[in-house]
């Protein structure tokens, strides 16, 4: 997509020498990509402790274990 910006020169210049792009788009694309991958992590951060985790494991096993035997009695008649 072909856009008009008016950006720092020297602040491109060094963006594309920090990512070693070889094209200013290239730069950018992936400047732009590393800021979505940093702006997901830090809105995954803000949410810690905001959520209640419950451990179902003793839950679940024995779920599985009825379930075997439902299986197992349905194979055997």
């Amino acid at each position: 997509m072909l856009t008009t910006l008016d950006i720092d020169r020297k602040l491109l210049d060094a963006v594309v020498e920090a990512t070693g792009e070889k094209t200013e788009s290239g730069a950018v694309n992936e400047v732009l990509r590393e800021y979505l991958s940093w702006k997901n992590v830090q809105d995954i951060r803000s949410m810690a402790g905001r959520s209640k985790v419950e451990d179902t494991t003793a839950r679940q096993r024995k779920l599985d274990k009825k379930r075997h035997k439902f299986l197992e009695r349905l194979r055997h008649g």
